[in-house]
């Protein structure tokens, strides 16, 4: 592992797999009576969280907590942010107080990279949503959830997403979780398809590694996974479709679309879920939909990439007494 965790493009596949396996035993704790590690005791993580959100926050704060971490959780409402701080003087007022990691969520893209190369602090970075750039470990939560669900629980240790074919639907121009899910599926072996509008897949599109479509009906039969990104409207300038009812009939998800997919197919989505635009109620309150697993999986693999940067670069062995 390296020192930070700033894009999923540069894990390698051994780094991305020794994180899902590792998170694999995490995943163990929650099913204990006391969800406790004494793994980061006298380490000290900052959530410095300068966007909205609430599964992330949460699942770092839970995650952190889980490995006996003591946390300091920063919002920028409310803070010298408001007044006009910097970044780097946000960076070296931490720095003073000594914290061991930084888990950063900025609505610029390149801010986490800069932290973690400017000098300004000397803990390690975890990248938890900048921009439209990378989110890293919703990538992983995802991959993890995938392999979980495609592969097996236990079957799935070592191994990777080889083979296995990922539709991605909806605001590919906005979404970080595009990006990062892009890379690192790639990475583990996948084969990627976007699906989306043209006004909504970003310029040089066609560099990256995976294929393009504009026809969900086309690309369902074949898909492991298909996963809906919510229609980013906060981040949007302009008209990028006709209507909402117009969007919703050609990408969107219901009962009919999802009756193509093969029987093993997952439907997945990193939330919040606008329902009624990019999935219907019916689907999302499938059996098909791993929604409630994603948010589940993503304390485990946050665990897992606190314990691999902090604690040490072997997986977590779980002991069993003998009998």
């Amino acid at each position: 592992m390296q020192r930070h965790l700033i894009s999923a493009a540069d894990l390698t596949r051994d780094d991305a797999v020794l994180i899902l396996d590792t998170a694999e035993e995490m995943a163990r704790v929650a099913d204990r009576p006391i969800k406790k590690l004494p793994t980061l005791r006298g380490r000290t993580v900052v959530n410095l969280f300068f966007e909205d959100s609430t599964r992330t926050r949460i699942s770092f704060e839970a995650a952190e907590k889980r490995l006996s971490a003591d946390v300091i959780n920063f919002t920028a409402k409310g803070s010298s942010v408001s007044k006009g701080e910097s970044l780097k003087d946000t960076a070296q007022t931490l720095e003073a107080m000594g914290v061991d990691a930084v888990v950063i969520r900025h609505g610029a893209s390149g801010a986490p990279y800069r932290l973690a190369t400017s000098g300004w602090i000397d803990a390690h970075v975890i990248n938890a949503g900048d921009g439209t750039h990378q989110h890293p470990t919703q990538a992983l939560l995802d991959a993890f959830t995938m392999r979980r669900r495609l592969v097996g629980r236990d079957g799935g240790i070592g191994k990777d997403l080889d083979g296995r074919r990922i539709t991605l639907v909806g605001d590919v121009l906005h979404s970080r979780v595009a990006r990062s899910n892009v890379d690192l599926l790639h990475t583990l072996g996948a084969h990627v398809t976007l699906v989306a509008p043209p006004t909504l897949l970003p310029v040089g599109v066609e560099t990256w590694p995976c294929e393009v479509s504009y026809d969900l009906d086309s690309t369902l039969p074949e898909s492991d996974a298909v996963m809906m990104l919510r229609v980013q409207r906060e981040r949007m300038n302009a008209a990028f479709f006709p209507t909402e009812r117009e969007y919703s009939r050609r990408y969107g998800l219901d009962g009919d679309r999802m009756a193509k997919m093969p029987g093993h197919a997952i439907v997945m989505h990193p939330g919040p879920m606008v329902r009624g635009m990019e999935i219907t109620a019916e689907v999302a309150d499938s059996d098909r939909c791993t929604v409630v697993e994603q948010v589940t999986n993503g304390v485990s693999i946050r665990m897992a990439v606190l314990y691999l940067l902090l604690g040490g670069n072997e997986p977590a062995q779980t002991r069993t007494e003998e009998k």
